[in-house]
């Protein structure tokens, strides 16, 4: 391939590869079953012209190749705004992003949880995933290995078929770095959904990229939609791209096993932690209340029936308070055929697919503050939109959304 006997797309994409390889410091290269391509998000004219480049040298992935989020909403085409002149530049430079990924051979998905399709890797199996949130599921969840890869590394990985065998890849720097203690938390805490997010958050901060967090005292029917909620604000607060839970995780049958026999220090978590975190995510004072976003990653399935569930048990939503929901094509389709998303646009719910709202210009310009149950979209937001946030539980959303104020509880962590 390097050598250019599988044609000069291949060459090109091989030369990053083993470039990226070399400074690792990897013995050599493993071979890759599948990859998602995060590199589909138009930040600028530099990604366009590396995905053009590929095609117009016949580059073509030859490994299942599933594509995040892009710059649109190509189901909802209305949805982004294009008002101002650098609007308009997303809109149609992101389109043939999306349009050149899409020629290389890559599934149309557009999703940030390329583990909610079909096929998903197994446990041992070597993988490219680029996006933070699906990085550390992958890892930590499914067991499969795959390092932290990013814009231009991640399709190049796809058209050779091989990554650098550095990284998580390798067995040893997957071994757990730092415990930590759940058990202080109680069982009231740990049955909300809103722990997990702030926890993420938490943990995150402590770890940092390059530390493994080996999570203690967890409860047993912990679901993916909580694991996906700790993993994504963990990757977005610290860089964390694997963690284990003891009992729980396809690595950690055992505290010793995720250790991997190893001995390292213990961070032990309280509701004080918990309740520090939501105040520190929260960028917003007062009860002022714009919109809401939820589906940071995109929704489950369940995610949505829980929505659902929780529309039609109460009065309905003010008007005056956008309220957004992002999934994917494939669960948005799920959720169709059980009768949700009817339901859902009868209540008002705006669906989002194929992008997300923290990385596009969907909010109105006027949306100042935002309620999300996301410890993702709550760091991210205020940087790429300017909005202040409010990180709530989807109960406390709904209750604010129908008031069109924020409305809180305060006892809810304890």
């Amino acid at each position: 391939m390097l050598d250019g006997r599988e044609g000069p797309g291949v060459a090109m994409a091989m030369r990053v590869v083993v470039a990226v390889a070399r400074v690792r410091g990897a013995a050599g290269l493993v071979e890759i079953s599948g990859a998602h391509i995060d590199s589909c998000l138009y930040h600028g004219r530099a990604g366009l012209d590396f995905a053009r480049r590929l095609l117009d040298l016949g580059a073509r992935v030859r490994v299942p190749t599933t594509l995040n989020v892009g710059s649109l909403d190509l189901v909802h085409p209305g949805m982004v705004r294009r008002r101002t002149e650098h609007e308009q530049e997303v809109a149609e430079e992101g389109r043939a992003l999306m349009d050149a990924y899409v020629a290389l051979g890559a599934r149309t998905t557009w999703t940030c949880a390329p583990y909610q399709l079909d096929a998903r890797p197994a446990r041992g199996e070597h993988v490219a995933w680029a996006e933070s949130n699906a990085i550390v599921f992958a890892n930590s969840v499914l067991g499969a290995r795959t390092d932290r890869y990013g814009d231009f590394l991640d399709i190049c990985a796809a058209v050779t078929g091989r990554a650098p065998h550095a990284g998580l890849h390798l067995t040893g720097n997957r071994r757990g770095g730092l415990v930590v203690d759940c058990r202080a938390l109680g069982d009231k805490a740990l049955a909300l959904d809103l722990t997990y997010p702030l926890l993420g958050y938490l943990v995150g901060l402590r770890c940092g990229a390059g530390t493994n967090p080996v999570l203690l005292g967890l409860p047993a029917g912990t679901d993916e939609d909580r694991l996906k909620a700790f993993g994504a604000a963990a990757a977005s607060s610290g860089g964390v791209a694997l963690f284990h839970v003891v009992g729980l995780t396809p690595e950690a049958p055992t505290l010793e096993a995720a250790l991997q026999g190893g001995s390292v220090p213990t961070l032990t978590v309280t509701s004080v932690d918990l309740r520090a975190a939501r105040a520190e995510l929260s960028t917003a004072r007062g009860t002022r209340l714009d919109a809401v976003s939820l589906g940071t990653p995109h929704a489950s399935l369940a995610e949505i029936a829980a929505l659902a569930d929780g529309l039609r048990a109460g009065a309905p939503l003010d008007p005056r308070v956008a309220f957004y929901l992002s999934t994917g094509r494939s669960v948005l389709e799920r959720a169709r055929a059980a009768g949700h998303v009817e339901e859902l646009e009868r209540a008002g719910v705006r669906i989002v697919v194929d992008t997300c709202t923290y990385v596009t210009s969907i909010l109105d310009p006027d949306d100042r503050v935002v309620l999300t149950t996301s410890g993702k979209w709550a760091h991210y937001a205020p940087g790429n939109l300017g909005v202040d946030v409010v990180i709530a539980s989807l109960q406390e959303c709904l209750a604010s959304a129908r008031a069109g104020e924020v409305v809180l509880d305060d006892g809810l962590l304890g």
